[in-house]
């Protein structure tokens, strides 16, 4: 798992053995590869970007091309035992329905996110008074994907509204591992693991 990012290698080493996971924005299928390979479980993904899609298929994984802003109405209820949503939250353009969808095709869900409260996002702003662009917001506010930036007490907040139960939580900053004391402001990303 040394090879995935790591938030991907903290959700691959939660996912339980033989597990029916739906990895929501895959990518090219790096933590499909390995939940498969390692862990033994069932994965399919759902990717918008074409070109990622022919490189998921080549490296033999099962998935397709859609827009989980709309597609993941097609899936059935409770067809997955984990459904992943890594570092795409902040590109949907409903996160509320997008997270209601996650929790209702998987009995659990891993989402990520970068966390636009991070110190140093913080300070950029400050001192430049420009939208910052770091390792993981790494786009110019003009021509980014990310439509919806949140921090971990915003992500806290919205799931408290939804009655979503937070099974778990984990933070990273440089590529590590970090505890969650004050996660809010010391963490570039975050990884929660939920249910209903």
């Amino acid at each position: 798992m040394s090879s995935l990012r790591p938030d991907l290698a903290r959700i691959a080493s939660l996912v339980p053995q033989g597990a029916r996971v739906l990895d929501v924005g895959c990518g090219s299928g790096d933590l499909m590869q390995v939940l498969e390979t390692e862990r033994g479980c069932d994965a399919r993904g759902i990717e918008i970007d074409a070109e990622e899609v022919a490189r998921a298929v080549s490296r033999g994984l099962s998935v397709v091309q859609g827009d989980a802003n709309r597609d993941l109405a097609d899936y059935p209820d409770g067809a997955f035992d984990v459904a992943v949503l890594s570092q795409t939250l902040q590109t949907a353009q409903r996160p509320d329905w997008l997270l209601d969808q996650l929790l209702r095709v998987g009995r659990e869900a891993f989402v990520s996110f970068p966390n636009f409260a991070y110190w140093r996002m913080r300070l950029s702003l400050l001192k430049d008074g420009r939208m910052p662009i770091s390792r993981h917001l790494p786009a110019r506010w003009y021509d980014t994907a990310n439509i919806h930036h949140l921090t971990i007490a915003d992500f806290r907040e919205f799931l408290a509204e939804r009655g979503v139960q937070v099974k778990g939580s984990w933070f990273f900053a440089a590529g590590r591992e970090i505890g969650g004391g004050n996660a809010n402001w010391r963490a570039e990303h975050a990884v929660f693991r939920l249910s209903r």
